[in-house]
């Protein structure tokens, strides 16, 4: 789920890696967090011994973007070894099928050559090939082509994405949840844009997560290190417009908290184009950046009170996502003791340990004997399936979601 971070940004920078602006407002800060949130780390020393960097906010107050003013691309880690699919997910897979159908569609995606960056184990790529008759080459340095089971032409490319692969043919450019993972966006974007060329006619499909939902709901479990650049529709469209594209569409899906943006390059003299109303969110930016910074402490309070009283009432409590957000939720928390494994339905993460705070990873069959009082859906999407499982296994636990 990455394209190249390389090289490393310098700390603190004081203008938007965006728009260049200065104008920018500092409203939250971490220290010593982990760098990575979905390496596979193998004994729980490596997870506590795991490396850290510190995390600044800030928020341009020109274009609406959000971004780490500390983050060093050379500390995080993208190989073989990063495991962040939800392709085992039944609701995720429906959501990928039906966004693969829908752009599809939409954009008349048949027998087109289509290039994803960071496409991670390549799960989707295959879906816009199956559904489509396209072909496909991914890049990704955590790419596994072994893995990939399909009998669509896709290839997958265990790499960064840089100018060498600038000679793929694309009829298609998609890149999903990727754009958050690297810090100089405005350098990457115009990279793209000239990779493109001449060929204005090229489609460019981008997905990543929403910023406003995540500051509204004061959703620390989504801020980590690796999300180094955050974005709403508003300053996603701007960013896309400012480095030579033509935005066609914005909007948002699963359960609102992925943006969804469709663009085409924009000629080398582009027509004036007036914002999408989807665009217009400066002001609820603003308000959500203060939400966020006014309610941070509060939250993390009300989350600490309900982990204790649990462990005082003797009631065991685990998190279900042994991924990025149960990372960050539980290293924002600091939480060791009170929660002592996480559960995921990805097999590859079982028995591995959560970097940080150095929770084992479990399958949900592990619960059946532990028996927990509480399980934190660490996603409150997938809490129907969870639930389902949990009554598989005839575990009672009361279940809540972040």
């Amino acid at each position: 789920m990455s394209a190249d971070t390389h090289p490393a940004e310098s700390r603190d920078l004081t203008a938007c890696p965006a728009c260049d602006s200065t104008a920018l407002r500092a409203f939250h800060g971490q220290d010593n967090i982990p760098v990575n949130s979905c390496l596979l780390v193998g004994s729980h020393q490596q997870a506590i011994d795991f490396p850290r960097g510190d995390l600044r906010l800030a928020f341009c107050t020109a274009c609406g973007f959000v971004f780490n003013t500390r983050f060093d691309a050379a500390k995080s880690t993208y190989s073989e070894d990063y495991e962040e699919t939800q392709g085992f997910s039944p609701r995720f897979r429906e959501f990928a099928t039906e966004l693969a159908q829908k752009w599809i569609d939409r954009h008349d995606i048949h027998g087109k050559d289509i290039v994803e960056i960071g496409c991670g184990k390549g799960e989707f790529l295959a879906l816009m090939c199956e559904l489509g008759g396209n072909r496909g080459v991914g890049i990704d340095p955590s790419a596994h082509p072994e893995r990939l089971q399909t009998t669509a032409d896709v290839r997958l490319i265990p790499d960064f994405y840089t100018e060498q692969y600038a000679d793929l043919p694309a009829d298609v450019v998609i890149c999903r949840h990727t754009l958050e993972h690297i810090a100089p966006v405005g350098d990457f974007m115009r990279r793209v844009r000239a990779v493109i060329g001449d060929r204005t006619d090229t489609v460019v499909l981008f997905e990543l997560p929403d910023v406003l939902r995540v500051l509204q709901e004061v959703g620390f479990w989504d801020v980590y290190y690796e999300h180094c650049s955050y974005f709403s529709l508003g300053s996603l469209a701007r960013l896309f417009r400012s480095t030579g594209f033509e935005v066609v569409r914005l909007e948002m899906d699963y359960d609102d908290q992925y943006l969804l943006i469709e663009a085409r390059p924009a000629p080398v003299t582009p027509a004036v184009q007036d914002p999408l109303a989807e665009e217009d969110d400066m002001g609820a930016l603003t308000a959500a950046v203060d939400h966020f910074e006014t309610e941070f402490a509060a939250m993390l309070q009300r989350w600490r009170a309900d982990l204790v009283a649990s462990a005082e009432a003797g009631s065991r409590a685990v998190i279900w996502g042994g991924g990025s957000k149960g990372v960050a939720y539980l290293t924002t928390l600091g939480v060791e003791k009170e929660v002592e494994y996480a559960v995921d339905i990805n097999p590859y993460k079982q028995g591995k340990f959560l970097a940080g705070t150095g929770q084992q990873v479990v399958a949900p069959a592990f619960l059946k004997d532990y028996q927990p009082g509480v399980v934190i859906a660490m996603n409150p999407v997938y809490c129907q399936e969870i639930q389902q499982d949990l009554d598989a296994l005839e575990v009672s636990a009361e279940l809540k979601a972040v």
